[in-house]
């Protein structure tokens, strides 16, 4: 079986179901992880640049080119094919502190459309994807360009936004009619996994302690519709099913 997770950002979909997607690969499926905003934007300025000088990279390193690599690493220690679209972070697309990529989605971000249009271009038997929990703005994209396809989908719940904040609500283009399930996890797989996106460890989780110790008891609980429970109806051995 083919698994494609639809995740914002490059570490997204290994916080938030590393483990599950580890499971799906030893069990023997095809498991490929599409990261939607990776592209590098030289010269980057104002709260852009921020974003990589607060993590001690200075303005001269290409962030997104080291972000990648730690992908890289981290796709292969859970055993899945990364993939990077070249579409901007929400710093490059005019979102210019911390507060506004939790304040909604601008009425000028149409990202979404470009998004959908590189989906659409993919198959997969079974696909995961963020309910945007925690509300940051390419979190929410991703999920209307994921929920605008019709595909079967499980719908994980953003780490570490759920985290700090286990009542979140998830996004607006959350489909309806979804049953909540469970796959078989690798726990530990994903916290070696999340251990590859260095930069990342100390501002999310003071640390790679921090976040062994955040993540290590962490379930990994989805959302399905019928079609993804359809899926799942012919999946052996996963050890899930509905909750």
């Amino acid at each position: 079986m083919k698994v494609l997770a639809v995740s914002p950002h490059l570490d997204d979909a290994a916080f938030s179901v590393g483990g599950t997607l580890a499971a799906l690969a030893d069990a023997g499926h095809d498991v490929t992880v599409v990261t939607c905003f990776t592209r590098s934007v030289p010269d980057a300025t104002g709260f852009a640049l921020a974003c990589q000088t607060d993590k001690g990279l200075g303005p001269e390193v290409d962030y997104l080119a080291v972000r990648r690599a730690e992908d890289r690493a981290a796709m292969a220690v859970l055993g899945a094919t990364p993939v990077h679209l070249d579409l901007a972070e929400a710093p490059h697309r005019g979102y210019e502190s911390a507060a506004e990529l939790f304040a909604g989605v601008h009425a000028d971000d149409d990202v979404w459309r470009p998004l959908t249009g590189l989906l659409d271009a993919l198959s997969a038997d079974l696909w995961l994807a963020p309910q945007g929990l925690g509300g940051h703005v390419d979190h929410l994209q991703v999920l209307r360009a994921v929920a605008g396809l019709d595909h079967p989908v499980l719908w994980w719940r953003d780490s570490p936004y759920v985290l700090r904040d286990p009542t979140a609500v998830p996004g607006p283009d959350l489909p309806a009619g979804l049953a909540p399930v469970e796959l078989a996890q690798e726990r530990e797989r994903r916290s070696d996994a999340c251990a590859c996106y260095v930069t990342q460890l100390g501002f999310q989780f003071g640390g790679p302690e921090g976040m062994r110790t955040a993540l290590a008891t962490l379930p990994e609980p989805l959302l399905a519709g019928p079609a993804a429970l359809a899926v799942l109806a012919h999946l052996p051995g996963q050890g899930g099913g509905a909750a």
